[in-house]
């Protein structure tokens, strides 16, 4: 509780509790929202750290099972914050600008990516001197652009298995491409926004620089959680495997085949007692396929 208590102290400080104006309220935050006060909507701070906790598990658990969460802040205040964030854990991000289709034309933006990569090679190899000037500068303002935009996802081969949207009123098209592939959904929702839209919503001020900043990093703290789990779980398997010597899995494999033959010699053994029982009219001899019929 005191956690809690502390979290939530911090939460205050950080102005998360400040909403929007109440003439620009969505009546479907109601339950998130505690009071008004000169016209502003104060958020309860108590639903805030409810589903922030609930965000934070499930996103340590996508982690850990070796997924990617991609996160999404196009907006001014966010993206340098939110691109630290998703660089620190290793995780795919799109801080400029949503390129319609990510998601739902992700084999053409891979493409797009793979053009880059291929012009940031002959960049750096050297292929690109047999151009010329004009070229070259072509050349390098085109990588220049698209890594703008693409740079926080070159890494990935595949959709990922959740987005994470700082605004989602702001970030409406990737919230849309992510509802229509079934992607999980995490996002931080001001009063002026619809939080049935998302999977797990965060009730935040999502304009202020401080309130984005602590509820970017309490997340990235859960994914770094649930990636260093993953690890020593790994870690775990492969020293369990190391281990054990190859005598020992000689020992075992024997150990296993003489289980087998004593299984073997304990049903032959058994065999002749069935044998003296005839079958039925059978004239003393045993009917076919009938018990002990297999040797």
């Amino acid at each position: 509780m005191e956690n809690n208590t502390s979290l939530q102290q911090q939460l205050l400080e950080a102005g998360v509790h400040f909403g929007h104006l109440k003439k620009k309220w969505n009546p479907k935050m109601l339950p998130y929202i505690f009071a008004e006060k000169k016209g502003i909507h104060i958020i309860d701070l108590n639903k805030t750290v409810e589903g922030l906790q609930e965000a934070a598990a499930a996103m340590k658990a996508i982690a850990r099972s070796g997924k990617k969460i991609m996160f999404v802040a196009t907006k001014k205040q966010a993206k340098e914050i939110v691109q630290e964030s998703a660089k620190r854990v290793n995780m795919p991000f799109v801080t400029e600008r949503w390129l319609g289709g990510m998601l739902t034309n992700f084999n053409t933006v891979r493409k797009s990516v793979k053009k880059m990569q291929s012009i940031e090679k002959m960049l750096a190899d050297g292929s690109a001197e047999s151009l010329n000037k004009k070229e070259r500068l072509t050349l390098t303002r085109e990588k220049e652009k698209m890594e703008k935009v693409l740079s926080g996802i070159a890494q990935i081969s595949r959709v990922p298995a959740a987005l994470f949207l700082v605004d989602i009123g702001h970030e409406h098209i990737a919230l849309a491409e992510a509802k229509r592939l079934n992607v999980t959904t995490f996002g931080m929702v001001d009063t002026n926004c619809d939080p049935n839209k998302v999977d797990f919503a965060i009730p935040a001020n999502d304009d202020a620089t401080k309130s984005i900043s602590i509820i970017v990093n309490y997340i990235t703290a859960a994914i770094a959680e649930g990636l260093a789990e993953r690890l020593a779980d790994k870690d775990d398997d492969d020293h369990n495997d190391s281990d054990e010597t190859p005598e020992a899995k000689a020992a075992r494999f024997e150990q296993k085949q003489g289980e087998g033959d004593d299984r073997g010699k304990r049903a032959r053994g058994a065999a002749p007692t069935k044998r003296r029982v005839p079958g039925p009219g059978a004239g003393g001899r045993r009917p076919a396929g009938g018990p002990g019929g297999t040797r």
